[in-house]
């Protein structure tokens, strides 16, 4: 404690003991007939924030008194009079309450170092709270601050009380400007645009609207998909009042978003992939912020950091959280294949937590999907880690789960199928059906390429592994999860490629690709797409196999998925076999087809993406 503080302390117990001792006298001498008589008094002498140090006086009054019992006649007296008032206390706490805990609060954030007040503002702050701070309380909590500004001889640090006060209303003030345009920025078309890549984007609109400097700034940075480090860098206001309306209004934007998302009647499961999409893009924000700023400005990122990991566990602690799929959407209509690839350093310097090991089960999946196995592995052997020592059992599960497909792709089919089987069993266990189907369809999968492996075509090699397939997929249609019933279909519409069943094929991918879609899974859906194109390239209809190869290669293109290439080799081999020609003149049949799931941009981008496969 400073000796500034301390004097003040000393300062209130005096006047708290000559309060106790004045209450006890007038009601000894009589003068006090009622117990509201003494609550008035405590509400008008006791200074909000102070109740400890008035506690703390009365325990010393009542330990007294009742040590006199037994050699004071009158300290029985002083002692009920003592008790009437700690009563009266109590009645005040209850009463009182939320404005001592505001002003606890703001006592915590001006309390220690000068440079860590934006770190202890962000964390109280926290949406992650049980009881986390409304928008009138964060009013009261200005309040406190600025009275605090008002009552401190030193000159700094008033400024600076004073900035954390002005710094929260301007994030209030900022929020209620922009909160008619919360969502009008999807409505500029006759269609619902969702987060493409149509103009105006929410950056743009934000922007225009709001006068503030410093998120003005960023959101035109980003409006011109421009990185947050770019906004960093060039910041022109470091205040520490400005950085705190940042981080105000930037939560009440995110959360503002995802509320309306999760309302969605339309469809359930977009609305949801966009509240992912949502607190990933704002958490890209806080941790692009951070690696700017970690080396210049360390206390303004601790803050930006702790912001960020605010938002991964809101993200982590859904009931809804994607243990089984990735997140591909943004703001900017770019996918989030990078943007996820930006809390790989930062999540190393977090203990193991269970929101942890969800989110290192993302950024696997992530990497699996663009084709990076190793690092997809070693995310999920350390989620699944944490998972077990958390006894978070659904990610559990799905950890391995995913190491199981994971090491599919890595042709290590043995291993594929004991974790598959290990999935199996822990999901029966533990009663997580999800889980199960999952590990069902992993398993057939893995047994399909380990029978492939050894050359063998025989129907009896294959049979346990589609039984396994098709229960994956029953399972996951009585879930009713779409994504879980997209993986099943498009694993056995693959087995059965593998299998030379085409016909099969056809219908399990055609179903795999229809809700992968529902889902949007965008990995999924190329896959599906791509293997669609090598069932029909197998009964000779080169006009389907080149209209969904062409689907299937750019969607995994889009998201960076390596596989794109495996399909840009077949569609090079159609290409070959019919002459540049006449591969011109299907793909424009198919033109209507394309265009209605990949937009006009898509369709003029085959050519150049068959080009870049050759050429490589």
């Amino acid at each position: 404690m400073s000796l500034s503080l301390f004097i003040v302390s000393e300062s209130l117990s005096d006047r708290y003991f000559a309060l106790i001792d004045q209450i006890v006298e007038l009601t000894l001498q009589g003068k006090i007939s009622s117990v509201e008589r003494v609550y008035k008094m405590l509400v008008e002498q006791v200074e909000i924030g102070t109740g400890e140090i008035l506690e703390r006086c009365l325990s010393q009054r009542i330990d007294a008194a009742e040590a006199q019992l037994a050699t004071k006649l009158k300290a029985a007296r002083v002692l009920r009079a003592l008790k009437t008032i700690e009563k009266q206390w109590l009645r005040w706490l209850a009463e009182n309450q939320v404005a001592a805990e505001i002003s606890e609060t703001a006592q915590s954030i001006i309390e220690g170092d000068q440079e860590d007040y934006f770190l202890r503002t962000v964390d109280v702050l926290d949406p992650n709270l049980e009881n986390p701070l409304s928008t009138d309380e964060l009013i009261k909590l200005a309040d406190n601050l600025q009275a605090a500004a008002k009552t401190q001889a030193d000159a700094q640090l008033a400024q600076d009380w004073q900035q954390l006060a002005t710094g929260i209303k301007a994030g209030l003030e900022s929020f209620t400007a922009l909160e008619g345009d919360l969502v009008s920025w999807m409505y500029t078309g006759s269609n619902f645009s969702g987060f493409g890549a149509e103009k105006p984007n929410p950056w743009r609109v934000w922007g225009q609207k709001i006068t503030s400097p410093l998120p003005k700034q960023l959101f035109q940075t980003l409006a011109q998909q421009q990185s947050a480090k770019n906004f960093a860098t060039m910041a022109n206001n470091l205040e520490l009042r400005a950085w705190i309306e940042l981080a105000i209004l930037l939560q009440y934007l995110q959360r503002g978003l995802v509320t309306w998302y999760d309302q969605q009647p339309y469809n359930s499961k977009f609305g949801k992939e966009l509240s992912y999409s949502t607190l990933l893009t704002f958490a890209s924000i806080w941790c692009e912020l951070w690696q700017v700023f970690v080396a210049t400005k360390p206390a303004l990122a601790d803050g930006c950091f702790l912001v960020m990991l605010q938002i991964l566990r809101a993200f982590a602690q859904r009931e809804d959280f994607p243990l089984y799929s990735g997140v591909f959407a943004s703001f900017s209509g770019d996918y989030l294949q990078d943007t996820l690839d930006y809390f790989d350093e930062p999540l190393k310097q977090v203990e193991g937590t269970e929101e942890k090991a969800r989110i290192l089960t993302l950024l696997g999946y992530s990497q699996r999907t663009a084709g990076a196995y190793d690092k997809a592995i070693a995310f999920h052997e350390e989620a699944l880690q944490i998972a077990i020592a958390a006894n978070d059992y659904a990610c559990e599960v799905a950890s391995l789960n995913h190491l199981s497909r994971t090491n599919v792709n890595l042709k290590n089919y043995s291993e594929a199928i004991k974790y598959s089987q290990r999935a199996l069993i822990a999901a029966r266990q533990v009663g997580d059906k999800l889980g199960e189907a999952n590990a069902s369809v992993n398993l057939g999968y893995a047994q399909v390429f380990a029978a492939r492996q050894l050359d063998s075509m025989a129907a009896e090699d294959y049979s346990e592994a589609v039984r396994y397939l098709e229960q994956g997929v029953e399972l996951a249609v009585k879930q009713g999860d779409s994504q879980s019933q997209a993986f099943g279909h498009s694993s056995l519409g693959i087995a059965y490629v593998i299998l030379e069943q085409p016909t099969s094929a056809i219908a399990a991918l055609t179903k795999g690709a229809e809700l992968a879609q529902y889902s949007r899974d965008v990995y999924l859906q190329g896959l599906s797409f791509s293997y669609l194109a090598e069932a029909y390239y197998s009964i000779e209809d080169r006009s389907a196999a080149l209209a969904y190869g062409s689907l299937g290669m750019y969607l995994l293109n889009q998201i960076n998925s390596v596989e794109w290439r495996q399909v840009a080799g077949l569609l090079s081999i159609i290409q070959g076999q019919i002459g540049q020609e006449e591969f011109n003149s299907i793909l424009g049949q198919q033109r209507s087809q394309i265009i209605s799931l990949i937009g006009v941009d898509g369709y003029d981008y085959i050519p150049n993406l068959l080009e870049e496969y050759k050429n490589s």
